[in-house]
């Protein structure tokens, strides 16, 4: 799959005439909790060449590829990349650290040392909490369960605990979040529930588990009034993705930022 993931990769270069800077997995893949039949979701950034961002119509900030059941991918251009970077956006900073990486450069080694500025504890902490709490409405509160859903609410908000006890953007794999402080039954039923899923297929419904429920319901809760109160802290001062912004595309000689 890496080799088809790649090639793909090129042929967006050479259709779109841009280039990728980088492009990673994203998803359960990444997580580390994938089932059987799961899709491969690639992400990745790319630069456009100069003259485009010159323009008065500029090209669309997106490119969506493909999406046909086994391969989901699709990129942000470079602009976008850095304006959500400076609003703390907490998926780019997971795409930064994700342990499966297609293709990389020197140009996005810049990017994220420039980024590295702009991670805020409070956007990301809400971002956690919403989506958790978007998957607790829409599949948790019914009769049964899928077990790919449990993960998706309770990545989050161990994620979000990470954020609160150790203040940086947490790790990538569920794996590491899992090393932190936790009730033993709560460790156990989640440990028994990693090892269903890696036997079973997204589509299966299965019965609540009332450890994992509970939690999930007594976190959100707990977590709306953490986020609630924790003040501002992004970083509004833009101008070192600024520079990096007009260093990338080439424009360094000739724009004084």
């Amino acid at each position: 799959m890496r080799d088809i993931i790649c090639n793909e990769l090129r042929k967006i270069e050479e259709q779109h005439h841009v280039r990728v800077l980088y492009a990673v997995e994203s998803g359960s893949r990444a997580w580390g909790f994938a089932s059987p039949d799961s899709d491969y979701d690639v992400r990745f950034i790319y630069v456009r060449r100069a003259v485009d961002y010159l323009r008065l119509e500029e090209p669309r900030d997106v490119i969506e590829w493909v999406n046909d059941g086994v391969l989901d991918i699709n990129g942000w251009d470079l602009k976008k990349t850095l304006r959500q970077f400076a609003r703390g956006n907490a998926t780019l900073f997971e795409w930064s650290h994700t342990p499966i990486v297609y293709q990389s450069t020197s140009e996005w080694d810049e990017v994220q040392k420039a980024a590295a500025a702009y991670f805020s504890e409070k956007a990301a902490a809400y971002h956690y909490y919403g989506t958790a709490m978007s998957t607790w409405s829409a599949h948790l509160t019914g009769e049964t369960v899928k077990y790919k859903k449990y993960f998706y609410a309770l990545r989050p908000l161990l994620a979000a605990i990470y954020i609160e006890r150790n203040h940086q953007a947490p790790p990538v794999l569920f794996d590491h979040l899992m090393r932190i402080d936790m009730d033993p039954e709560l460790r156990k039923a989640i440990e028994e529930l990693l090892e269903q899923k890696k036997k079973t297929t997204e589509g299966e419904i299965h019965p609540h588990m009332p450890v994992i429920r509970d939690f999930i319901r007594e976190e959100l809760q707990r977590q709306k009034a953490l986020c609630d109160a924790m003040p501002d802290d992004r970083n509004t001062d833009r101008a070192v993705l600024e520079e990096c912004f007009v260093r990338l595309i080439g424009l360094g000689e000739i724009c004084d930022v």
